[in-house]
């Protein structure tokens, strides 16, 4: 079931999101050759808790069947696309790339009453990468500016979906079709699902004032087939071709997406 938010609770998931990104800025700014991902969750960590919210993805598990999500950080590796657990700990090396997606659940007015969540990543180089490195990056993050752009009051999820795929089809870069954006905000993950592709069945569903999405485009530098590695979390691409991600928990807007992890 779609949910549509409130101004007043809209307001508080940019309060939120003002946090996790500046706090994302400082586990972005600690990466460097040498460091662990587990240091990079320490910060994350003692960060959020300093601001006064809590960790969305530690503990997380969409089933009960399955193995709970570890840690507050996703670190994601070179060929992991998403969902790497910051621990234990990985040594970063120079050339590797990084991505690390962070979610926050954030109090709405005092204490007792109920909590709203936001989600982001980015994907950074770890020192000096190869130039079609860096242009996966690049591609991945103008992907992601084009699907917010596209997310107007009066369009529909199919438009969101045509836009990522459009700028990325044209670099021959394979977009992750098993994996997708989602709603956002009550819970860690809401509906709808947002292809970042093109799929004429999510061309029927309308984009609609207090709608809140989390929009992350994922693209292989090869294939988007995936494999799941044996901590059951990490996703990483079948023919191990390196992965970027980029995300932004969103409001659609009249005349585009409102970025509220800005």
């Amino acid at each position: 079931m779609i949910t549509y938010k409130t101004p007043q609770e809209i307001k508080t998931l940019q309060e939120g999101g003002k946090h996790l990104s500046a706090i994302l800025d400082m586990v972005v700014a600690a990466v460097a050759p040498g460091v662990t991902t587990q240091e990079l969750e320490i910060i994350a960590v003692r960060e959020i808790h300093k601001v006064g919210g809590e960790p969305s993805f530690k503990g997380y598990k969409s089933h009960d069947d399955e193995v709970p999500f570890p840690t507050a950080l996703c670190t994601s590796i070179n060929e992991a696309v998403v969902h790497g657990p910051a621990i234990p700990g990985k040594t970063l090396r120079k050339g590797n790339i990084i991505g690390i997606d962070i979610g926050m659940r954030w109090p709405m007015g005092k204490k007792g009453m109920k909590s709203l969540y936001t989600d982001m990543a980015r994907t950074v180089p770890v020192g000096a990468i190869p130039k079609k490195t860096q242009e996966l990056l690049q591609v991945t993050k103008a992907s992601l500016a084009a699907g917010i752009a596209a997310a107007k009051i009066g369009g529909n999820i199919g438009d969101i979906s045509a836009a990522i795929e459009a700028v990325i089809t044209p670099h021959g870069f394979g977009i992750i079709r098993d994996l997708a954006g989602h709603g956002v905000g009550y819970a860690v993950h809401e509906d709808p699902r947002i292809p970042n592709y093109f799929d004429r069945r999510f061309a029927e569903i309308p984009l609609k004032k207090g709608m809140v999405l989390a929009l992350e485009p994922m693209v292989a530098l090869g294939d988007y087939h995936l494999n799941v590695l044996d901590d059951a979390w990490t996703i990483v691409t079948a023919d191990r071709s390196l992965a970027a991600h980029f995300e932004h928990t969103i409001a659609v807007g009249k005349n585009g997406g409102e970025i509220l992890t800005i």
